[in-house]
């Protein structure tokens, strides 16, 4: 777990980022409507999260760096006993001070008045404030209907002589690089999924599942009975034919002997994020076809997991894979010339990972220690329908980089000798 003192120590780091006489805001968010009266499970905004560990909505993060020291506040909803007996327990002052390492926790009824307090009057007992700062990333949602984009243009209608700034590049150079804490959560996040692969293998192997849901099924109800963990992603489920869409909406297919499985899914513990990709043999042993292609997905994801150290750039990750895939495609006959690589691998190579399973992230900064990114090369020959990705979680270090995830079996031999 995350502990107290490493929110501080996060936002600490934020405010040395920030210009003197500013103030920044972040916004937990609220749960968005479904239909009639009823809601969407809510999560906070990340970057909230990130610098709070409040998961509650409607709570609100200012921070001011003024010319009397750094100041910070955490406004939550006031507890109300007639609405708790409904909808649950809400944070005290003191629960949410104790999760956050906040000492000044106020009342979201108070918050406007605060904002009128620091900015109204043009000088209070901060000094002067020229910057607001917002998390100005498209369509982040604060309420329904209102995003910090519209939230910074009433604000400055309101208050003219002030800056709105955009923290986002901020908060992103800070998310990028993992603590050990985080590194751990992902680590964990990564145990509860190989659970559920394990649960997979079994159905299969015993020919439980006739349908893709009966896995997609195994898989999550496997990983909720992990300590409740959750979902990082929805579950994609892909045989046969449908292994060739990248992000496959359904599972509703048929489970044919002869086909391949491919499984893209993920745990998350306390929203750090695996993010795992499998394919297996269906009858429990590949064709000749399929093990050349696999085979080929899996040097691929071998050598661009060695590839991988600190100054690479995405770009050249990606290259270097898509070269190599072009390279035994043609070699072996899969395709008519490197350049129709384009055709059967049509996705990056990785992807930055973290509180998001895309996570927050600058593509052009060269990688750097703790930084962790996917490897999941993949081939799609929708003639032959056969899918294959082959996908794992990556630790950058100091002189290259650790699969977190090597203990979940990917090679042909432990994969028919399991389904054996």
């Amino acid at each position: 777990m995350i502990e107290p003192s490493e929110y501080e120590l996060r936002r600490n780091k934020l405010f040395n980022l920030l210009e003197p006489n500013s103030v920044a805001i972040f916004f937990a968010g609220a749960a968005r409507k479904q239909s009639g009266d009823s809601f969407y499970e809510f999560e906070p905004n990340r970057s909230f999260y990130y610098l709070t560990g409040i998961k509650q909505e409607k709570t609100i993060l200012l921070l001011a760096k003024t010319e009397t020291g750094n100041h910070t506040y955490l406004f939550i909803d006031e507890k109300r006993p007639d609405i708790e007996k409904w909808y649950g327990i809400k944070l005290s002052i003191e629960d949410a001070s104790h999760i956050s390492k906040i000492d000044n926790v106020l009342f979201t009824n108070t918050f406007d008045a605060k904002i009128d307090m620091i900015f109204g009057n043009g000088m209070t007992h901060f000094g002067l404030i020229s910057n607001l700062y917002l998390d100005l990333e498209d369509d982040l949602k604060i309420f329904d209907g209102v995003t910090t984009i519209s939230y910074g243009q009433s604000f400055h209608e309101k208050y003219t002589n002030i800056n709105i700034l955009d923290v986002h590049n901020f908060l992103t150079s800070l998310r990028m690089i993992k603590s050990p804490a985080e590194i751990e959560m992902i680590k964990e996040a990564i145990k509860t999924t190989e659970l559920g692969l394990n649960k997979v293998l079994h159905e299969i192997k015993y020919g439980n599942a006739k349908k893709e849901y009966n896995l997609r099924n195994a898989f999550e109800c496997t990983i909720k009975d992990d300590g409740n963990s959750t979902l990082a992603f929805h579950s994609i489920i892909a045989s046969g034919r449908n292994g060739v869409i990248l992000h496959y909406p359904e599972a509703t297919g048929n489970l044919n002997p002869n086909d391949l499985v491919l499984l893209d899914v993920g745990a998350a513990k306390d929203y750090y994020c695996a993010d795992i990709s499998r394919t297996y043999p269906l009858s429990g042993k590949f064709s000749d076809l399929q093990k050349k292609i696999y085979n080929i997905v899996l040097e691929c994801q071998k050598l661009s997991i060695g590839f991988l150290r600190p100054g690479i750039s995405i770009d050249e990750y990606k290259q270097f894979a898509k070269n190599y895939l072009a390279e035994e495609c043609f070699a072996k006959g899969l395709i008519s010339s490197k350049d129709k690589i384009d055709e059967v691998y049509y996705h990056g190579v990785g992807h930055h990972l973290g509180l998001d399973v895309h996570d927050q992230a600058d593509r052009d900064v060269k990688l750097e220690p703790n930084m962790v990114l996917t490897c999941e090369p993949g081939l799609y020959f929708k003639q032959y329908g056969i899918g294959i990705r082959i996908e794992d979680d990556i630790l950058i270090t100091e002189d290259g980089s650790l699969c977190l995830s090597s203990n979940i079996i990917k090679t042909v031999d432990e994969i028919e000798a399991l389904l054996k």
